[in-house]
């Protein structure tokens, strides 16, 4: 089962179990302060997807897969609950929606369409690979050889995030870069999946982003009559990190009906 991270509510339970799953090369510690936000009324659990994080290795990283991950999280938990999904996260959380729409209450997507996309990640695949680890012993430092091969500071605080600097042989990365480089294909595709999901659900987008265009739209309704689709003023693809407060206060509405 996928590694989870539990943040409890803090005031009376009133609403159901949020669980969050989170994108491509991110973790459930990622999600750890907005995760603590969102738990006042309920309990909030995110998950370290397959291959990243301190969850199972495994040979793919198909939707069906990913879907068929979360729906054993979610029945061990107890069904329904509510979903939230950013990028990759949010394609598998698509994915069972449409499929195993009985185990959710009310859905969120962030910043993806249940589209192919035709943009590659494997070159940050290559860069974490190429990063030096020879005795390195800090985050600080491993930020400065890794800036040779990623200019973008945010790029890279986000990929060191998932850099084990204690791991018992030496720093490794939490993530199964082989698989994923070898799943790229599946991970920015889309595996045309029938169905529908006539719960409330909220694609929240990020103004900045390009990530969901307005001819999604049309394919959006068309899985889920019940969408809102929501922008997010100021803010790119990681429209959670961009805008927290915002990121939270959205969600927060929309989870509360």
């Amino acid at each position: 089962m996928l590694h989870q991270i539990l943040h409890p509510a803090r005031d009376a339970i009133t609403q159901p179990t949020l669980l969050i799953a989170h994108g491509l090369f991110g973790s459930a510690r990622n999600w750890n302060v907005i995760a603590r936000n969102l738990a006042t009324c309920r309990n909030v659990v995110a998950v370290d997807m397959r291959n990243h994080g301190l969850s199972p290795r495994a040979a793919t990283q198909s939707y069906p897969d990913m879907a068929a991950d979360l729906a054993e999280v979610i029945v061990a938990l107890g069904a329904p609950v509510d979903l939230l999904g950013h990028s990759m996260g949010g394609k598998a959380a698509m994915q069972l929606a449409l499929t195993r729409g009985e185990l959710l209450r009310r859905l969120v997507v962030a910043d993806i369409a249940p589209v192919p996309y035709a943009h590659d990640q494997s070159h940050h695949i290559a860069a974490m690979r190429a990063l030096d680890r020879t005795g390195l012993t800090s985050r600080m430092e491993a930020d400065r050889r890794l800036a040779t091969t990623v200019a973008d500071p945010g790029l890279r605080a986000f990929f060191l995030q998932s850099l084990d600097l204690r791991a018992p042989g030496g720093p490794e990365w939490r993530l199964n870069l082989d698989v994923l480089e070898a799943e790229m294909p599946k991970i920015v595709g889309w595996p045309e999946t029938r169905g529908r999901f006539d719960g409330p659900a909220l694609f929240l987008i990020g103004s900045e982003s390009a990530y969901v265009r307005p001819e999604h739209r049309e394919v959006i309704r068309a899985l889920f009559p019940a969408a809102r689709l929501a922008r997010l003023i100021g803010a790119g693809h990681w429209l959670h990190a961009d805008k927290p407060r915002e990121f939270e206060a959205t969600v927060d509405a929309f989870l509360r009906g």
